[in-house]
């Protein structure tokens, strides 16, 4: 995604959150807790691609996830209204996941994010190895 792409998604959300920005009872506070989990981005990513799914093609397409934390995050997201699951009453037993509209509305964001990972993604790791803990800010416990 180009950088104008991304200020293109970035128009008309200055609406007022409430509260003073990024302050306890702020909005934005909810979009960044509900996606503070490192998988939960990546399966609302995932089914925002493929459409519904089930489970173990989730695990495929993710790699690397195991099948209790991608049915954590499968729980976690449907609690916080981002993904529907849809039971087959079928021998065997059949589970669809899909995204509810909340969570289709946060692909835009996502893939902004995935924008800025790819530009800054270098600079970040190069900051973080040359970083030294000051001694001021060490805990003297």
């Amino acid at each position: 995604m180009s950088d104008a792409a991304v200020e293109a998604g970035a128009q008309g959300l200055n609406e007022d959150l409430g509260g003073g920005e990024y302050a306890a009872d702020c909005q934005a506070r909810v979009a960044f807790e509900v996606l503070s989990n490192c998988w939960d981005s990546v399966i609302v990513y995932i089914l925002g691609e493929s459409g519904p799914i089930r489970p173990r093609a989730l695990l495929t397409r993710i790699g690397g996830i195991s099948p209790k934390v991608l049915n954590d995050a499968l729980r976690r997201l449907e609690y916080n209204g981002l993904v529907a699951r849809q039971a087959y009453a079928e021998a065997p037993p059949r589970v669809d996941y899909s995204l509810t509209e909340a969570g289709l509305a946060l692909l835009g964001p996502i893939r902004a994010m995935g924008a800025w990972a790819g530009r800054y993604t270098e600079a970040v790791l190069a900051a973080q190895a040359r970083f030294t803990p000051r001694e001021d800010r060490l805990d003297r416990s």
